[in-house]
């Protein structure tokens, strides 16, 4: 079984629209209500493809209540989310018909008491017994402590779990010092890490901060990974025309998924940029094109950059 983490959940609402335009009225053609957070994209992905997937996180109010009756309808996920007194947030996302284009907004999440955030590392805890790995995605709700994925980091390794962190800004500077087994930032993630705009030098320096396998996320362009194995890049065969967003979850889903068949890492970079730029063209975050999925496979082009790392 695998472990995702989501601190903060959310409600997915997609309104379709023909043409977005700035202080106007618009007609809707059609609106879709999802579970959502990364970690909980990550894990419909992962259970797509025949994993069994536990998501936790906080969960409060009716959003919470909606969150928990739509994972409940999703084959091999388990939900083990946390009870808060705070409502569970939102995110619209506004899907321009004629451009394809997409705004999303984003509500900030409820407010966790420290009683609360002590409940949550409790629940953490056992239910990292028999996982196979964990995720650890997303930002913080308010009240979550800065360095809350750092000790969340620290309590996956003494349990001798393999920990993959996808976050930003200060925690992911505070939980790479925990040493996580991977990280998965964008370009932009790796750089305000880093100081440096150079992926390569910058996934090198990312692993000196702490990080056993650096896997960055460079949009159409693919993957870099720095792994102690070595150096590869994954590059799709050509463009996807859609909408990005959950490309990124997908890829993390790819590299769970190939850690848990115990693939060599070439061979879990081609899933997880197949996989990322397969949801390219699905219709939303935690979902992928599976006939796409499959020809990428074949087509995803991966070139080691060093024979060591």
């Amino acid at each position: 079984m695998i472990l995702t983490v989501t601190l903060n959940t959310a409600l997915d609402i997609t309104y379709r629209v023909g043409s977005l335009r700035p202080h106007a009225s618009h007609r809707v053609s059609e609106v879709t209500e999802r579970p959502g957070g990364k970690g909980v994209n990550v894990a419909r992905v992962l259970a797509a493809l025949g994993h069994e997937v536990t998501v936790t996180g906080f969960k409060g109010g009716a959003t919470g209540r909606v969150v928990q009756e739509k994972l409940a309808e999703v084959p091999r996920v388990a939900d083990a989310l946390v009870p808060v007194s705070g409502a569970t947030r939102r995110t619209i996302a506004v899907v321009d018909e004629r451009t394809g284009d997409t705004t999303q907004l984003n509500e900030p999440g409820p407010v966790i008491t420290p009683a609360e955030w002590s409940a949550f590392q409790e629940a953490y805890a056992d239910l990292l017994h028999g996982v196979l790995a964990v995720a650890l995605c997303g930002s913080l709700p308010p009240g979550v402590p800065v360095g809350a994925y750092a000790g969340l980091v620290r309590t996956a390794r003494a349990a001798g779990v393999p920990v993959l962190l996808d976050t930003s800004g200060e925690p992911l500077r505070r939980g790479v010092a925990a040493r996580p087994d991977i990280i998965k930032p964008n370009a932009d993630e790796l750089a305000e890490l880093t100081g440096s705009y150079e992926p390569l030098r910058a996934t090198q320096d990312a692993r000196r901060r702490g990080a056993g396998a650096v896997v960055a996320s460079l949009g159409p362009e693919g993957l870099l990974a720095a792994t102690r194995e070595g150096r590869w890049r994954a590059t799709p065969p050509a463009p996807v025309r859609g909408n990005p967003t959950g490309a990124g979850d997908s890829a993390v889903a790819g590299l769970l998924s190939g850690l848990a068949d115990h693939l060599p890492w070439p061979d879990r970079l081609t899933r997880a940029t197949a996989l990322a730029t397969a949801t390219v063209s699905a219709p939303a975050a935690g979902e992928f094109d599976r006939g796409l999925y499959e020809e990428l496979l074949e087509k995803v082009a991966v070139t080691a950059e060093v024979t060591a790392a």
